[in-house]
């Protein structure tokens, strides 16, 4: 057990359990927890480590509801998550300079707002039932199919990355973050706004959190239309890693070193589950958080100078089977952009091959919190495999 946490929020409705120091939360974090935990569907709210404040619901947080689920909570990047891959490399196989493998990386995965021309090639492996499913999907967005799957296996921007990294033995892996790109955006947007007209949600404290409530078809259209995402952030990592081991794989065996990979997890961690929690049925919403059950492997990334940590979940029920997403940003982008320069971005990633310029510090280091404290808050809810070092990292 971990002798400091969790510690209980004070002034909460519903039970809230805390693997954080309240005094080290934003104040406006703090109300937003205490918002979400008045809505009277709510069975009970966790919060981890890499907590801060989100639109909606924090960052960091799970959410268990009864009968109901708030689209706003889960957000706008549903099925954001990590995939990560082990390898027969190590440390020693890797050529001094990582520039040149860095580019063809680039070269084969659009990253920023770029998309696949060549639709064809990025859906192998993609089931045609999911494919067709896009079709029956309930919001009415009017949405271009051909964008919809020019976009899978493609990374996007912000915190979203893709990382050539070692282990303490000097074994490498490779692991990416994304989500589910402009179609989960449109999509959450659209079932977000068709709840705030629901008169259930009129007098909310906060009506970003307004819900859906259950047996309605409201309700049922966006679990349909979740579910969907959830499934094309699932395929967009695979088929992004799909490309990658082909570029590393290419890459080595042009130095005579036939590559092995080993896919170790592809995990969710905004994204909406029914469980069983505390005996009951309920859904649960993580939101910046992973689902840790006795066993289950999971990643958890610092930024792109820090590292990232391999875990197994401990399956303690205190945190609804959940652990921590990554370290958790400490401030916005727009601060890191005012108090950070390219040369401090330079510093910071010394050793690392990777995006330098202004268009990434806001993505500096020094705009998280510190992975290893992160880790230490929730030693009862994980068990750490390995600990990954940077190398080589890809940023839209």
């Amino acid at each position: 057990m971990n002798p400091q946490f969790p510690v209980a929020l004070e002034n909460t409705m519903a039970p809230t359990l805390m693997w954080a120091n309240p005094d080290d939360i934003e104040t406006a974090a703090l109300e937003q927890i205490r918002n979400i935990a008045a809505l009277p569907w709510v069975h009970g709210v966790r919060i981890m480590p890499d907590v801060h404040l989100g639109k909606g619901a924090t960052v960091g947080s799970v959410i268990a509801m009864k009968d109901a689920v708030s689209p706003s909570a889960v957000g706008v990047d549903i099925g954001c998550g990590m995939i990560g891959v082990r390898t027969n490399l190590t440390i020693n196989d890797l050529p001094e300079d990582l520039g040149p493998l860095r580019s063809q990386i680039e070269s084969a995965i659009p990253v920023g707002f770029k998309s696949h021309s060549n639709v064809g090639l990025n859906l192998e492996g993609v089931p045609d039932a999911f494919l067709k499913g896009f079709t029956d999907l309930r919001a009415d967005t009017k949405y271009n199919h051909g964008r919809v799957f020019n976009q899978v296996g493609t990374l996007g921007g912000g915190n979203h990355f893709i990382e050539l990294c070692s282990d303490d033995h000097g074994v490498i892996w490779l692991q990416l973050h994304s989500g589910s790109r402009n179609i989960g955006k449109v999509l959450a947007e659209w079932h977000i706004a068709e709840a705030k007209t629901l008169e259930h949600n009129l007098n909310l404290p906060d009506r970003d959190l307004a819900v859906f409530l259950a047996s309605t078809a409201e309700m049922e259209n966006y679990l349909h239309d979740l579910t969907w995402a959830q499934e094309y952030a699932r395929h967009n990592r695979a088929v992004m890693m799909r490309f990658l081991t082909q570029v590393v794989g290419r890459y080595f065996a042009a130095l005579g070193k036939d590559v092995v990979f080993e896919e170790v997890a592809n995990v969710h961690h905004n994204y909406v589950k029914t469980e069983i929690i505390d005996g009951q049925e309920l859904i649960v919403t993580r939101k910046g958080a992973i689902r840790a059950t006795e066993g289950e492997y999971g990643l958890i990334p610092g930024s792109m100078g820090t590292g990232s940590y391999i875990v197994k979940g401990l399956g303690n029920p205190e945190s609804f089977y959940s652990a921590s997403h990554g370290a958790g940003r400490r401030m916005s982008r727009t601060q890191a952009k005012k108090r950070f320069t390219e040369q401090d971005l330079a510093e910071q990633t010394q050793g690392i091959e990777c995006r330098k310029d202004f268009g990434v510090v806001d993505e500096i280091p020094s705009a998280y919190k510190d992975l290893e404290s992160v880790i230490a808050a929730q030693t009862d809810l994980i068990e750490v495999v390995v600990r990954l070092t940077t190398l080589l990292c890809v940023k839209g």
